[in-house]
């Protein structure tokens, strides 16, 4: 093989023909030796000449590699692999030539780096981690309890993060792991310097690369930011747009290849796009659960380049992959990866179902590190505590389980040695010698990086060369303060660009209710009958120009949130995007403010003269602008929206009673009367009405005497009956009769103008100020909260479990069982649905596209099928997608064939045939079957056993009394595993019910409905750790050993979660069945469907769906020549399908439990009658407003408030 031509060693018959034909033995024996040496020597040329012509390719492919990297990715050619926008493109390579154009083009501009190192990391928050519901009865009674708190009283201390060690150096991956609960998010809010609510122990060792925590929170705030699991953004900003922003509040000054900041973000928004395969919907809004837009999958990965756009050195990432399927979770890891080896961030990642992919880890349980180190030697360490990973678990899922006693095994032998409790699991971690080498590092690290040294200097400088030259040192953001307006003030625009239809609206409706009330006072006349309508119309022009704005405050809020987040991205000040968004609401206050005096003024026969009109539009224009920023600083001042809405009523109603004309000034009470001194609408009214009767003389329309027997007096005899009226006068002056009614005087027009301007500069600058200083209300965390009387009895149940826990002996192989009588009661099934060539087209404009191709299928009792799709995202419309409100990687593919099974969907054409017992579904279909949604969607007031109830009574049929519908709910309960907390009230989001709680409570709101067919569960692991996702299949499982038919639509499992499905359908791009079939144990039926069919064995360790994904193409990164679902088509295992459909329609011949004919009510629209949904819903919302004592209090207040104001006001001016 080292031959070459012309080089070929002699044959031995050509040795024999040289050598005359000598048979002698020594002969032969040194021709052959020599033979040999000379066979030596030209090997070894030609191994020499091969190593040379090796040396010259890999210093060829090292030039061109170079010549790649040095080239600048801005102007690289148009269809190579630095274009974003090109099928060629690779993101590692453009990675390498970005950082080169950068920062080693530009000497003055180096690299900035920060690992980070911690030791004895305590973090305590203060709370319980049970408390009871308030309501109006009970609310007044924790009063007292929380005014001592706010004194200054002690509150209960709870230990949340207890002893943590660690170091990451810059470059490298922690992941951190754990179930919620184990303090996950506050370790990585620690981390990233965002400490608000919880405290970090003074003695605890953190260390920023040779930067303290202060200095990393405060000068170089967005060098380390925390990146939540919410999705928090615009949603009338395209995804473009968006991310535009985001790449443009972050450029620095000095830009490679002299291109403009604007050129640089665009190129950065089309290569993070193209990194995370969002580029198709660069136009598309982002949309939240109101504004259609992009779907969950998608708008996830939104956040996640948004964050990855700031380039921040330290990242940390909490559960970014909820919403991503298992080869998008990879595929983030992987870009992770290229920017620690590429640019040498630090990345933090906690991810509760982790990928094969894993690096360092740090385990926790419960609050305690169980684990710091290498993946690999964590898999050995926690197998010498006597654990063990069985063949088919990936190493990720095997730390994953450490934290959950329903997921470990223990090795035999190991019975009673193996740790049981989180303090057994840290007790030997910390003598551990694992833990002893840490430590020994973070010392290291900490001599090597000392606080101000070196490093905090070279860090400095290169924040201080990509800041705008007008921004201060210090500084944490980038562009100048003029600058963040300007980027404020385009986004507004895009904003309104988008969504116009709000401002559109509302200036429609503002100048409707101008025409309404000025036909009320249409055409005034010009003499004294008109005064007080003349008084009327002004005050109700004051009105509607100052409270036009009180919106605002709802407008404010919705925003706050996004704020607040780019504001610790450091991306721009609050202040800023206040400023801006003033800025851009003027030219809307300017139209509305037009539109609505146009037509007050003139429709009402107000002073027709240009001058006495324009200063009444500008009083009024002033008016608007002064109670606008009223509201914005009530709403920047307060943390919810409850706090703003109900004193700013009671202000208001002030406001508007001390104006001057419900009570003029003369009758105000002094005690009372410095409300009207700092009333901008008091000022504004004043100005406006000597602004119209000034100067001005009215005919007078009544004398006093008058009528029979008075018609020929004289004019000295009479006097009009208005006030300021002159006896001997027909006319009366308009200056004398304001000046009298209300006390006004025709010098305090531009006074009052001035006043008015005052007042809007001081309110604007105090909303400026609190936007900067004032944050939102944070969340309390998910602790239970029972009815008052039941918290008391939960704490002691938790209390006496965690003693039992602490006791009870090791267990091998330890499992929660559902209890061997948890089915008894529920519904069993015997029918079988199924469908064949179920096609659904949707037309986008002219075009009609098809989502499903000829899917078949069935779904048997007592079986759990799997519904996967793959990239499916090209082929569905946002309308489509947004119909289901579904999370998936196709943005809506896996959740779209659910609808259609389930005759859910709205839009489109249905093909196919859908039966039942081989008999077509009929429009009883839904009320016999069960879906459980993806979100958890459920009245945060209500109790687990009241929802249930409530479904219960109004979905399961007639035919059972409410008696049996009730104990079917307690046997719901008990199956669910939900007894501990049936009495718990649900909460909102992130406060009461846990993740895992919720999708119980989901699942069970179904089953208490007792669907009599199947159960349609759209990615009940969506978002969940490996524990509660383990938790849920056992559920799942559960459910159908007692014959329950279920069709789940999963993504991102891992492999033994996997394995708890019984059968698999897989869809492809278009819709076309890939795989219909059994999983088989260790998926081995699955793995050798593929492998037969051409496609690679799977790797041993390998999570097989994150394999089966790589076969087919369709994890990122991925190709595959082969048509899979035409192997499908043409496999047997597509024959056998085919073949058993066609059995399963000869049931029509037979008997069904599910279709009987006789039976009315499966067939009526609602289950229950009216009069039992009347009561129920009535129940359910007196319980909701009964339960909700900050709503009921607001509107007590603002009674009691405006009552109060309006008697002590009325009773002592002697109106």
């Amino acid at each position: 093989m080292f031959s070459s031509p012309g080089h070929e060693p002699p044959s031995s018959d050509m040795a024999l023909a040289m050598d005359g034909g000598t048979s002698s033995g020594t002969q032969t024996y040194a021709n052959s030796e020599r033979s040999d040496l000379e066979q030596k020597d030209k090997l070894a040329e030609n191994r020499a000449e091969i190593d040379e012509q090796l040396t010259n390719l890999a210093r060829k492919l090292t030039t061109k590699s170079e010549q790649l990297h040095h080239r600048s990715p801005f102007e690289a050619p148009e269809g190579g692999c630095l274009d974003p926008n090109s099928p060629n493109f690779r993101a590692r390579d453009w990675a390498k030539a970005f950082y080169n154009a950068r920062y080693n083009a530009d000497e003055n501009c180096p690299p900035r780096v920060a690992g980070v190192a911690f030791k004895d990391l305590n973090v305590s928050g203060y709370g319980s981690p049970v408390d009871y519901q308030m309501s109006v009865g009970n609310a007044l009674l924790k009063l007292p309890t929380q005014i001592y708190q706010f004194l200054g009283g002690k509150k209960r201390k709870i230990n949340i993060l207890q002893g943590l060690d660690g170091l990451v150096l810059p470059g490298e991956q922690l992941c951190v792991l754990g179930p919620p609960g184990s303090g996950c998010s506050t370790f990585l809010k620690t981390i990233a310097g965002e400490t608000h609510g919880f405290q970090v122990d003074p003695a605890a060792y953190i260390n920023y690369h040779g930067i303290t925590p202060k200095q990393m929170s405060t000068d170089f705030r967005g060098e380390a930011i925390y990146t939540a699991e919410v999705d928090a953004h615009y949603p009338q900003l395209s995804v473009g747009d968006t991310l535009y922003f985001a790449s443009l509040a972050r450029a620095p000054r000095h830009l490679p290849g002299g291109i403009s900041s604007q050129e640089y973000a665009t190129h950065l928004r089309d290569v993070i796009m193209a990194m995370f395969g969002i580029s198709h919907t660069i136009n598309t809004r982002v949309g939240n659960d109101f504004v259609r837009g992009v779907s969950g999958g998608e708008r996830k990965r939104v956040t996640i380049a948004e964050a990855a756009l700031s380039y921040a050195p330290l990242q940390c990432w909490d559960n970014s992959t909820r919403g991503l399927d298992s080869a998008n979770a990879v595929e983030f890891c992987r870009t992770l990866r290229t920017q620690s080896d590429v640019f040498g961030m630090t990345s933090c990642v906690a991810i509760y179902q982790a990928p094969q992919a894993a690096y360092n880890v740090i385990v926790l349980y419960e609050g305690h590190q169980i684990y710091f180190g290498t993946a690999h030697d964590a898999k050995s360490y926690f197998e010498r505590l006597g654990f063990l990973c069985p063949e088919s678990q990936t190493t990720a899922d095997f730390l994953t389980s450490m934290s959950s006693p329903t997921e470990r095994i223990v090795r035999p032998g190991f019975e009673s040695l193996a740790p049981r409790t989180p303090e057994e699991f840290a007790k030997l971690w910390k003598e551990s010698p694992e833990r002893q080498s840490l430590l020994r590092q973070i010392d290291q690290y900490a001599t090597e990086h000392p606080f101000d040294g070196a490093d905090l200097d070279r860090f400095s400088q290169s924040r201080k060369t990509e800041k705008s030259k007008n921004q201060r040192q210090k500084s944490p953001y980038t562009l100048s303060y003029w600058g963040q307006i300007r980027l404020c003030m385009w986004r507004e625009l895009q904003r309104l660009k988008n969504d116009p239809s709000v401002t559109i609206v509302m200036l429609i409706n503002n100048f409707f209710e101008a025409l309404i009330i000025s036909s009320i006072f249409y055409n005034l006349s010009g003499n004294t009958s008109s005064f007080f309508s003349r008084g009327a119309i002004l005050f109700m022009m004051v009105l509607l120009n100052a409270f036009s704005s009180m919106l605002e405050i709802l407008s404010l809020y919705a925003k706050r949130t996004i704020v607040e987040k780019h504001n610790r991205y450091a991306l721009y000040h609050p202040s800023a995007e206040a400023i801006s968004s003033m800025i851009m609401d003027m030219p809307y206050k300017i139209v509305n403010s037009i539109l609505m005096n146009i037509t007050l003024y003139f429709m009402a026969n107000l002073r027709r003269e240009p001058g006495p009109f324009f200063f009444n539009y500008l009083i009024s224009f002033m008016m608007v602008m002064s109670m606008s920023m009223f509201f914005r600083l009530f709403a920047s001042l307060t943390k919810t929206i409850q706090q703003a809405l109900a004193p700013s009523s009671i202000i208001l109603m002030a406001l508007v009673l001390y104006t001057g004309f419900a009570i003029p000034v003369s009758y105000m009470r002094g005690w009372a009367s410095w409300i009207r001194h700092l009333n901008p609408v008091a000022y504004g009214f004043e100005a406006i009405m000597v602004n119209e009767f000034h100067g001005r003389t009215f005919p007078c329309a009544s004398f006093v005497p008058s009528g029979v027997g008075y018609e020929n007096i004289s004019k000295d005899e009479r006097v009009c009956s208005v006030v300021g009226s002159v006896p001997g006068s027909d006319l009366v002056g308009g200056t004398t009769f304001v000046k009298s009614t209300y006390g006004y005087e025709n010098s305090h027009r531009w006074r009052n103008f001035g006043i008015i301007l005052a007042l809007t500069i001081f309110l604007a600058l105090c909303q400026i100020i609190a936007t900067e200083l004032v944050a939102s209300e944070r969340s309390k965390g998910e602790v239970l909260v029972f009815r008052r009387g039941s918290s008391q009895k939960a704490r002691a149940k938790q209390h006496q479990h965690d003693e039992e826990r602490t006791q009870a002996p090791v267990i091998q192989n330890e499992k929660h069982s559902e209890g061997p009588d948890s089915t008894l009661g529920v519904e069993k099934q015997t029918s079988i649905f199924h469908w064949e060539n179920v096609c659904y087209d949707v037309k986008i404009k002219s075009e009609t596209r098809r989502i499903l191709d000829h899917v078949d299928g069935w779904i048997k009792p007592g079986t759990l099928t799997a519904l996967m799709v793959s990239h499916f995202y090209r082929d569905i419309p946002n309308h489509v997608r947004l119909t289901s409100n579904s999370q998936g990687s196709s943005g809506a593919g896996k959740t779209t064939l659910l609808d259609v099974l389930a005759n859910r969907t709205t839009v489109g054409v249905v093909g196919g045939d859908m039966l039942v017992d081989g008999r077509p579904r009929d429009s009883s279909f839904q009320r016999k079957t069960g879906y459980v949604q993806q979100q958890d969607l459920h009245l945060h007031t209500s109790t687990v056993r009241e929802a249930l109830e409530f479904s219960a009574l109004l979905r399961q049929p007639p035919q059972y009394t409410r008696e049996e519908k009730l104990d079917y709910v307690e046997k719901v309960l008990d199956l669910l595993n939900m007894r501990d907390y049936a009495d718990a009230i649900v909460g909102i989001p992130g406060e009461g019910l846990n993740v895992e709680q919720r999708k119980r409570l989901t699942i069970g709101v179904e089953l208490a409905a007792r669907p009599k067919l199947l159960l349609f569960l759209d990615e009940p692991t969506s978002g969940l750790d490996s524990q509660t996702s383990w938790s849920i299949c056992n559920l799942m499982e559960t459910l159908t050993k007692n014959g329950q038919a279920i069709l789940c639509t999963i993504h991102q499992p891992s492999a033994m979660l996997f394995q708890r499905f019984d059968r698999l359908l897989l869809l492809a791009k278009g819709g076309k069945t890939v795989y219909f079939g059994d999983i088989g144990r260790e998926s081995r039926i699955l793995m050798d469907y593929f492998t037969r069919n051409g496609g690679p064995a799977l790797p041993p360790g390998s999570n097989p769906a994150e394999h089966m994904l790589e076969v087919i193409g369709a994890a990122p990164g991925a190709k595959s020549e082969i048509d899979w679902p035409a192997v499908w088509r043409n496999s047997p295992e597509y024959q056998n399908v085919r073949h058993e459909l066609s059995n399963l329609r000869a049931l029509a011949n037979q008997p069904s439990p599910v279709s009987d004919t006789n039976d009315k009510s499966s067939y009526a629209e609602f289950a229950a009658p009216f009069a039992t949904q009347f009561v129920q819903v009535g129940l359910r919302v007196f319980q909701q407003y009964w339960r909700t004592p900050a709503y009921i209090y607001s509107k007590v207040l603002l009674t009691i408030g405006c009552v109060s104001i309006s008697r002590q006001i009325y009773t002592y001016t002697g109106f």
